[in-house]
């Protein structure tokens, strides 16, 4: 593969379309980066790839996991660098595409994650059990013990990541920091990346419209299907944590669609802020196609 190109944005932005019609014009599969789509059974709340749009392009990477099956950026960064080797299933094509919203999938990717090891089920079970009989407060003290300079620097309200530190911490006998060595990682292939944004009040209106449609559509049906498995990482995500409450009776269903809306406004922000950063994103508005072609175009000639 001479070049991938990395179609990124925030969520509701409009990825998937665009996408579509850039691997259309390619003749290339779509490799999905995103998180929670890599889940089987929860479509509706993950804004996921329609049947027709899956029919249209092939896809990697949507609906291939278990609601229970562990996940992460450094196995997504892996099977895709196996996909696209030119050994892999993908590696005679000359270009390939990948799409999401999900940073640290991209990032992997694109600048490679540290060598971190593969937890083990007994200890993942372990911290599983002691989040729910301790909570969140007691681990992050004890997060501060025994990797201060983690500590200092992790959001301490993300149970997600200080769970997977201790973890680290009691698996190796080692800190997690001792693991972080950020060093980026040379790819045989060029990286080209597109982000898409909107102006802000018109991306928060198509934001709550999402919203409304995943409604329509049965998010809440879906949601009671996989109440059972509650507590598992794949629903810890928005729309679920909003639909778990509102059927535990903690909130109306009004308050929950709210909740949702507004919780989904704050992670465009958060993910707006982290593309931002990156100064090789070539940003478009996703009604300019003919830009994104035209750079598409232009990579392709000078590969």
């Amino acid at each position: 593969m001479k070049i991938l190109f990395v179609l990124l944005g925030p969520t509701a932005v409009g990825k998937t379309e665009i996408c579509l019609k850039i691997a259309q014009r390619l003749h290339a599969p779509v490799i999905n980066a995103d998180s929670r789509q890599i889940f089987d059974g929860i479509p509706i709340g993950t804004a996921a790839p329609t049947a027709e749009q899956l029919s249209a392009v092939k896809h990697y990477f949507v609906g291939r996991c278990k609601l229970t099956d562990y996940y992460s950026a450094s196995r997504f960064e892996e099977e895709v660098m196996e996909l696209i080797s030119p050994e892999g299933e993908l590696g005679a094509l000359p270009y390939g595409i990948m799409s999401g919203g999900s940073m640290m999938y991209i990032d992997a990717v694109c600048n490679g994650i540290d060598d971190i090891p593969t937890i083990d089920e007994e200890t993942r079970r372990l911290m599983k059990q002691r989040l729910e009989e301790e909570g969140l407060e007691r681990l992050v003290e004890e997060l501060r013990i025994l990797d201060p300079e983690y500590y200092a620097i992790v959001d301490r309200k993300n149970i997600r990541r200080v769970v997977h530190a201790l973890e680290i911490c009691y698996m190796t006998g080692n800190t997690y920091t001792s693991y972080r060595t950020n060093e980026k990682k040379q790819r045989d292939f060029r990286i080209v990346k597109i982000g898409l944004n909107r102006d802000r009040n018109e991306l928060y209106n198509r934001i709550n419209q999402r919203v409304i449609q995943m409604i329509s559509q049965g998010l809440e049906d879906e949601v009671r299907k996989v109440y059972p498995y509650k507590g598992v990482n794949a629903l810890n995500t928005v729309g679920y944590r909003e639909m778990f409450d509102y059927i535990e009776g903690k909130c109306s269903r009004e308050e929950a669609i709210e909740k949702i809306q507004s919780n989904t406004r704050r992670y465009c922000r958060k993910q707006l802020t982290w593309f931002k950063r990156d100064p090789d994103i070539h940003w478009f508005n996703p009604d300019d196609l003919d830009g994104i072609m035209r750079l598409i175009d232009k990579e392709i000639e000078s590969a």
